[in-house]
């Protein structure tokens, strides 16, 4: 078995067969059953960031100005079970299912919100109360490196050949619509509490609707087509593929394009976090907490903006390519960090403060929006879930969990230069694998694959 080939980055241009109407709707079903729960997963990770000023006194002393920074050094933590998750998850789905594993990681990820919802505080329990939290956000952190991956496969998969980039970029707009449920609960909590009320418990509501939704998730996703053909999961349970979810066939014969997953993920995701964790943050600091809804109603014009583009990015890349995507977002990144986070906290006017969040997202968009694909097109079936997840948690746990803990720190030593300037080398040792890395290629993985995939077969 060879290594599998690079990303392209442009679709294959082979006709095909031509993609009966109902196998276009069946698709268009199955990305959504696919990405509702990773709406979910995403928004019981992100209400955790969106409430961290809120519930950080219920766990941590109150009069330790430490105390933002624990919270985020917890959100950084549970980035270490991200790699742990993903193999487990990944393994399960190149054996399982992709299917099954979805439906696994979205259970956990409820049991663990309820967890967090009626967890007593540190006023109660001491310091148990911390303790608690960690745990229930390491479990979660575990669900959440699961589900990246074996999302991205499945959306991939269960897309139509010629509509790739479209379909799956809706893994991106739900990762993000997550964020936007999470901003909007705040909204509208903040409409009806004060913010002593949100401190005090509204905060356990935005943990309570994550719990409920992952339960609603998990009936939807017992109707969604399995995306590998029934051929291929009964060589596995007979023990005819080895090679099948296996570490041993990744780093051996997929090594290469595991380390493009890596490069490719962690200019990307130390730009996403920066942008959408750190710029939210740095609006609602400016802003301050008596123009708090003001600034949340910033943050979330935002985030909808950014969700909006994916599809027009994934649609863009079906044309033109998945590199000139990667590219464009590169070479904006490298260039915009620096005026983001310089200007960003200089910004007291509302339209001021979104359009420089907005010219962000745009460039953000040439990542989010493809990246997903690109990754997939790397692996063949038996390893894809477990080579798309494992090479992103990798570069998601050391660049990306990282990201809101280094600016904090680099904020409060007074040392956001260091900062920015981090955020641009890693961004730029990613452009270059943009550039250089990633060849032409006609025929992907998928293309090669038939069955439930509804790849173009590639000729004989």
């Amino acid at each position: 078995m060879s290594e599998a080939a690079p990303s392209p980055s442009k679709p294959s241009s082979q006709t095909g067969p031509t993609i009966a109407p109902t196998t276009t709707h069946r698709a268009v079903l199955n990305t959504m059953r696919g990405s509702a729960g990773n709406l979910v997963e995403w928004y019981d990770v992100y209400v955790y960031t969106v409430f961290a000023t809120y519930f950080e006194g219920q766990f941590f002393d109150k009069s330790d100005k430490n105390s933002t920074l624990y919270i985020y050094g917890i959100f950084a933590v549970t980035f270490i079970m991200r790699p742990v998750g993903s193999w487990f998850f990944g393994r399960y789905a190149d054996r399982r299912g992709r299917k099954s594993a979805l439906m696994l990681s979205v259970t956990v990820m409820s049991a663990c919100s309820f967890v967090v919802a009626i967890m007593p505080t540190r006023e109660i329990i001491g310091y148990w109360a911390a303790v608690i939290l960690i745990v229930a956000r390491l479990v979660q952190g575990f669900a959440t490196g699961g589900e990246y991956g074996t999302s991205a496969t499945y959306m991939s998969e269960a897309a139509t050949p010629h509509r790739r980039g479209f379909l799956s970029s809706f893994q991106y707009v739900t990762l993000i619509g997550g964020h936007v449920l999470a901003q909007f609960t705040l909204l509208i909590l903040l409409s009806f509490l004060d913010v002593e009320a949100v401190t005090a418990w509204g905060w356990r509501v935005g943990f309570f609707i994550g719990g409920i939704a992952a339960l609603v998730v998990l009936w939807l996703r017992r109707s969604m087509d399995e995306s590998l053909s029934e051929s291929y999961l009964d060589a596995v349970r007979a023990g005819k593929d080895q090679a099948a979810g296996s570490l041993k066939a990744l780093f051996t014969t997929y090594r290469r394009p595991l380390l493009l997953v890596f490069l490719i993920t962690a200019g990307g995701t130390v730009a996403f976090y920066t942008y959408t964790i750190n710029s939210p943050a740095i609006v609602k600091s400016t802003f301050g907490s008596d123009r708090a809804l003001t600034a949340t109603w910033i943050n979330l014009a935002g985030l909808i903006f950014l969700m909006l583009l994916q599809p027009l990015g994934g649609l863009l890349s079906d044309r033109v390519g998945r590199k000139v995507l990667l590219v464009f977002f590169g070479v904006g990144g490298v260039l915009y960090t620096y005026v983001l986070l310089t200007y960003l906290p200089q910004a007291t006017s509302p339209l001021i403060a979104f359009a420089l969040t907005a010219v962000g997202y745009v460039i953000l968009t040439g990542y989010t929006s493809v990246n997903a694909i690109v990754k997939a097109e790397m692996f063949p079936a038996e390893t894809r879930a477990l080579g798309v997840g494992l090479g992103y948690a990798l570069a998601n746990s050391a660049f990306g969990g990282t990201a809101p803990l280094l600016f904090q720190a680099a904020k409060s030593s007074d040392r956001i230069g260091s900062f920015i300037f981090y955020v641009t080398v890693v961004i730029g040792i990613s452009l270059l694998v943009y550039i250089f890395a990633l060849k032409n290629k006609g025929i992907t993985a998928l293309d090669r694959e038939q069955g439930n995939a509804w790849a173009v077969p590639s000729p004989r």
